[in-house]
């Protein structure tokens, strides 16, 4: 398997999910073992750093790299669509502490990647073999599986106490289907939890527009308006639960975690060949797990 690196450069405009302010990011061509590296542009020098999982500092409602002053959030989305389109190489430059997050999914990158185009390189790409199952629980609940398989698989199992939410399952078996099968997916969160987040000052930039809300427990008409108000949403009928956007799939939660763990699992660093099996996924534990997968692909000099 060659390395590969976007054609030509594409870039994206739009405002971040958690601070709201108004982002631009460019996703450009790079050289052989480049790999996918992230630029500050409006930080003193620049300052640009590898998509590693030795850098998550940060997973409450996505993803945060740091390390000194360079900090960039919400980078789940793209990177997911990145390893998906077989993307080895690039240089994300963004002049903010985040992402875009666009309408969010990852079917605006993977569309870019598209009409950019992909080069095939001179080198090969690293690839990790798994050799023997390799397994991940936290004490939570959560888990993760990693078995031998002759190409990169995915299959993710959700739970939660919701009746609208309850267990869903979504699975990749080709990533070529990821196109029309993941990257429409975005991300969502329950009503229930919207005034926690704006009160730890995160989804400045949140609406219906870039989310899927489930609205699965009732509450007052004053309460719902509050939340809508605050969200910069029209009114909704506070009697009707369920969804309140259409879907783009029946079980678009568990197929945006999906997509999910595929960005944070690219923070290994290189490809992996094996069938990833993970139940009650998130950020913290996704990341968590690509860094013990990274540390055991290149163990750390003592």
């Amino acid at each position: 398997m060659k390395q590969h690196t976007i054609a030509q450069p594409f870039s994206f405009e739009g405002k971040g999910l958690h601070t709201g302010v108004y982002i631009h990011a460019t996703f450009a061509p790079a050289a052989v073992h480049h790999g996918i590296c992230l630029r500050r542009t409006d930080l003193p020098g620049q300052p640009t750093h590898h998509a590693y999982a030795d850098y998550v500092s940060a997973t409450e409602r996505g993803t945060v790299l740091e390390h000194g002053s360079w900090r960039i959030s919400t980078v789940e989305h793209a990177l997911s669509a990145l390893y998906a389109m077989g993307i080895d190489n690039c240089l994300i430059s963004v002049d903010g502490p985040e992402l875009p997050i666009l309408d969010g999914s990852a079917l605006p990158f993977v569309k870019a990647i598209q009409n950019a185009g992909i080069v095939e390189q001179d080198e090969e790409a690293e690839v990790y073999v798994v050799r023997e199952p390799i397994e991940y629980i936290s004490e939570h609940g959560n888990r993760l599986m990693i078995l031998p398989s002759d190409h990169y698989q995915v299959e993710v199992q959700v739970c939660y106490p919701s009746r609208i939410l309850k267990r869903q399952r979504a699975e990749l078996l080709d990533l070529q289907d990821y196109p029309k099968e993941i990257a429409a997916a975005r991300t969502f969160c329950f009503v229930r939890e919207i005034e926690p987040l704006l009160r730890m000052g995160l989804i400045k930039g949140g609406d219906l527009k870039n989310a899927l809300v489930i609205y699965e427990m009732p509450m007052s008409q004053e309460g719902l308006d509050y939340l809508t108000d605050k969200l910069g949403q029209p009114h909704l009928d506070a009697t009707k639960l369920g969804y309140l956007s259409p879907v783009h799939y029946h079980n678009e939660p568990a197929r945006h975690k999906l997509l999910d763990i595929m960005g944070d699992l690219s923070l290994v660093g290189c490809r992996i060949q094996g069938r990833i099996y993970a139940e009650k996924p998130g950020h913290t534990f996704n990341t968590s797990c690509a860094r013990q997968l990274r540390n055991k692909i290149y163990p750390k000099q003592e």
